[in-house]
């Protein structure tokens, strides 16, 4: 199901509208109705400061969470399109009518993988999800066949190759699913919420200040789109391309 988090344009304006309401919430209202006092002040600066630096470690993580789910898509990428590539070469080692088929398949299961990269349809991933487990279907019982009729140590290295396949796909899949949790979000928006009123009642003349008051939300959605983009796989401007699958299907396919 898609998430307000799958649009970081979408992350970017809510979030700048929300902080921008806190903040000017804490220099209009909370300031009118409880004016801070001078004997306070010192106390009022630590919590700010004390509030700040929590949001910013939680952007920092939340930065350093998306990052390392992107670099783990990108190497599962390679470790995909090597295991489909060395499985083409296996194939080889199968009797001609065999390996024929297996590298017939194994051309549809390449454009199917990149397609499974490059779409940002739902409904097309749908599609592309069930060509995928039908060709797998096919490939493995393209390598089954041979090797229970001929047992021997190539037709089971043939067979360990198409697992490899069948497994990096499975690992490519879990690793689009696993995203920055929902609760990280919430937390990462309400701290910000609580710090921007703490910034907008902190300060002396909200009316001469006004402009200073855009810097802060408009900072903070910057840094939230910047994550909802870098942590979704499929929206925004950096994803993961499948630039080793297309290299080796390129280099495979003249065979």
């Amino acid at each position: 199901m898609p998430r307000v988090t799958d649009y970081p344009l979408a992350v970017f304006g809510l979030s700048f509208l929300l902080l921008l309401i806190s903040v000017w919430t804490g220099a209009l209202l909370f300031r009118r109705w409880w004016p801070p006092k001078d004997s306070t002040r010192d106390d009022f600066g630590v919590i700010q400061a004390a509030t700040l630096t929590l949001l910013g470690l939680i952007i920092a993580f939340s930065f350093s969470m998306a990052v390392s789910r992107y670099d783990q898509r990108k190497t599962l990428e390679e470790a995909e399109a090597n295991a489909i590539g060395t499985e083409f070469l296996r194939a080889d080692l199968l009797p001609g009518p065999d390996a024929a088929k297996v590298r017939a398949l194994l051309a549809d299961y390449f454009d199917q993988r990149v397609l499974y990269y490059t779409t940002r349809d739902e409904q097309e991933l749908k599609t592309i999800n069930a060509r995928t487990a039908r060709l797998q279907a096919e490939l493995w019982a393209a390598v089954a066949a041979p090797a229970a009729a001929t047992p021997s140590p190539t037709t089971a290295l043939v067979a360990m190759g198409m697992n490899d396949v069948l497994n990096a796909q499975g690992y490519t899949q879990a690793a689009w699913w696993n995203r920055i949790p929902s609760a990280a979000w919430i937390l990462m928006l309400t701290i910000g919420i609580c710090c921007h009123v703490l910034v907008g009642y902190g300060v002396k003349d909200p009316k001469e200040e006004r402009a200073l008051l855009l810097v802060l939300p408009l900072v903070m959605s910057i840094a939230f789109m910047l994550i909802a983009d870098i942590d979704s796989p499929r929206s925004g401007a950096i994803l993961v391309k499948p630039v080793n699958l297309l290299s080796i299907a390129e280099s495979v396919r003249p065979r």
